[in-house]
């Protein structure tokens, strides 16, 4: 097994009740230590762990480490950090506007769609059956999409929620507009 595929399926894999995290050596702590290339998250839905908040921002360069905070339950407080191992890497994420937050009934989101401009979109209520492929076809009648991933678990099993990420904010904002509630295969 080659490092790379180690990370991927064992990062954020329970041992002892706790999800481990696997990262590449870092020969520099002080990098590390120093926050720099390090971006804080907000705003982030209650379902998402570690690994869903790795995922994510894995496609923007290779990450030092990242963390969601909680509280004393181990309930997500809804923000964290996330530290690529480049500037160039967290100004990519930067730039991508990237949003996540909580769910809004359509006449709020007409009430914050003309402040907030985002490209990532949270889809969650999906059907185990799923996949990555199935996102993109069904998000991609409204932009070009640069990536769809639905999470999973150490196992492979899907957690039934993901993102897709379009290049154009507009065309996300049209997804979310057309496709919040609606029925595909039998999951609202």
């Amino acid at each position: 097994m080659n490092t790379a595929r180690a990370l991927d399926l064992l990062n954020f894999t329970p041992l002892n009740n706790k999800p481990i995290r696997i990262m590449y050596s870092q020969r520099d702590p002080s990098l590390r230590k120093s926050g720099a290339a390090n971006i804080f998250i907000k705003n982030l839905d209650k379902s998402i762990d570690h690994k869903a908040l790795h995922d994510t921002f894995s496609a923007f360069g290779n990450i030092l480490s990242c963390k969601i905070y909680t509280d004393g339950f181990g309930q997500s407080k809804g923000y964290g950090f996330v530290q690529f191992d480049s500037e160039e890497s967290a100004q990519n994420a930067i730039d991508k506007h990237v949003y996540v937050g909580h769910f809004l009934r359509k006449q709020e989101r007409e009430t914050t769609s003309s402040k907030t401009k985002f490209n990532n979109v949270y889809v969650k209520n999906l059907s185990e059956s799923t996949t990555d492929e199935d996102l993109k076809t069904i998000f991609g009648e409204y932009g070009e999409i640069t990536s769809a991933v639905v999470m999973r678990d150490a196992d492979g099993k899907s957690k039934c929620f993901g993102f897709v990420n379009f290049e154009n904010a507009d065309d996300a904002a049209k997804a979310v507009e057309a496709l919040n509630g609606k029925k595909i295969e039998e999951k609202e």
